[in-house]
């Protein structure tokens, strides 16, 4: 069966950090570009940061820049969100996605299979 699946989310005090994994099954992730996405609660669900197969370029939502970081261990099928200085707006459910499209400017669209499970990530005192 071919399925990424997210995990890594929990329960974080404002200011802390988790990171979070994508991991594949069944296929290989290396030649893909793979997105992370979160939904919160009453909102659409946005682009939050993308990284080509390679590794070698990446995009940031402006509001998470600075604070997280994408990563590929192309050898363990796997790919991070590395999320530091987490705020209260960062509580969604974070889903990772293949992607045919990708863009420094806007991210990555055009989406590759269907959406996983996601894993929820709440940052609150």
């Amino acid at each position: 069966q071919l399925q990424l699946v997210e995990s890594g989310g929990g329960l974080v005090q404002p200011g802390g950090s988790l990171t979070l994994s994508c991991t594949a099954s069944g296929f290989t992730l290396n030649y893909y570009v793979v997105g992370w996405f979160r939904q919160a609660p009453g909102k659409e669900r946005e682009v939050v940061s993308c990284i080509t197969g390679r590794g070698s370029n990446t995009y940031y939502k402006d509001s998470v820049k600075g604070r997280f970081t994408i990563s590929r261990d192309n050898a363990k099928n796997t790919v991070y969100l590395q999320m530091h200085g987490l705020k209260p707006e960062d509580t969604a459910v974070y889903y990772c996605a293949r992607t045919t499209a990708f863009s420094v400017v806007g991210g990555c669209s055009q989406l590759i299979g269907a959406w996983g499970q996601g894993t929820q990530v709440t940052v609150s005192s």
